[in-house]
């Protein structure tokens, strides 16, 4: 009922097609700081502005332009409530969670259970390859970073969750009035939204298999849990725990994180792991844990308008 509960019916299409403007400008204006900064120390340096991540980071101490980055996804938060609430008189909630109230704890076990994988994986390749990491561990910068992601990377997920698994999943949604066209869109746009990022560059474009597998993993467990608390705590615990544990010279954001992966960047079949494997473990842990079923209706159903007609007199 996800999305049952989200749609209605007078909405047209292009109301989404605003409301993503809208927001793509208040992301864009988040950024005004981080290209004020860059441009005072540019040019007290006497350097040229910074043209690519690498060289931006280069510029700007490391805490200093993860905060700037960080603090766009703030402004496009603001734009989606915004957005949610005048432009769709629409109810925040609903656009969060089937479920009377936002389930925490449903957020937290999702955070847990990703946040041991994450810990648990890097550590482990850290004692099978130890020559492939050097520790950068620095107390006073590494709690810099520690507060500075406690705070804004769960805005910067939850942003992103609520662009994909809830404004354009609903968008799509009243579109086709099917679930399987707004979960590969979002899916495919999710995946295509990375492909500009150094790590494509560096890894090549095999890697865009995993960032599109991963918008379509959190696109499922939103569609079959009736809500984005799975999603939320996912994605806020595999960013979190990434930028404070690893960084390299190829990643899109370079923090002052306890280990710098030192290696040649390669990928290959290891890209795969997580979709051909870990992520259906998860599903499973998942669908055992909520007791999902009726899968196919779920991802692949049609949008019941006498039920959209019901709850959107609920508004």
């Amino acid at each position: 009922m996800f999305l049952e509960n989200t749609i209605v019916p007078k909405w047209k299409f292009w109301n989404y097609l605003l409301g993503s403007l809208i927001i793509i400008i208040a992301a864009f204006i988040g950024q005004i700081p981080l290209v004020i900064v860059a441009f005072a120390k540019s040019f007290s340096s006497g350097k040229g502005m910074p043209t690519d991540e690498k060289s931006l980071m280069s510029l700007l101490d490391k805490n200093l332009s993860y905060f700037l980055i960080l603090i766009s996804f703030v402004f496009a938060m603001l734009a989606i409530y915004l957005v949610v609430k005048y432009l769709h008189n629409q109810s925040f909630k609903l656009l969060t969670t089937s479920r009377a109230k936002v389930d925490w704890k449903r957020i937290f076990f999702s955070f847990t259970i990703w946040g041991f994988f994450t810990i648990g994986s890097t550590f482990l390749m850290y004692y099978l390859n130890p020559e492939n990491f050097v520790v950068t561990f620095k107390l006073e910068s590494f709690l810099i970073l520690f507060l500075i992601s406690v705070v804004l990377i769960p805005i910067q997920t939850s942003t992103e969750e609520y662009v994909f698994r809830g404004y354009l999943m609903q968008g799509f949604a009243s579109l086709a009035r099917n679930k399987w066209f707004p979960l590969l869109m979002t899916s495919f746009i999710f995946g295509g939204m990375h492909i500009l990022n150094p790590e494509v560059r560096e890894l090549g474009y095999i890697v865009m298999f995993y960032y599109i597998g991963t918008g379509l993993f959190l696109g499922i467990i939103t569609l079959m849990d009736d809500g984005m608390e799975l999603a939320l705590g996912f994605h806020a615990a595999n960013n979190l725990f990434a930028a404070l544990l690893v960084t390299s010279d190829w990643s899109a954001l370079q923090t002052d994180s306890v280990l710098k992966d030192i290696s040649k960047p390669s990928a290959g079949f290891e890209v795969l792991v997580p979709l051909l494997i870990v992520f259906p473990i998860l599903l499973f842990i998942f669908s055992k844990k909520y007791k999902w079923n009726n899968w196919k209706e779920k991802l692949t159903g049609t949008i019941n308008v006498s039920s959209i007609t019901i709850n959107s007199e609920k508004l």
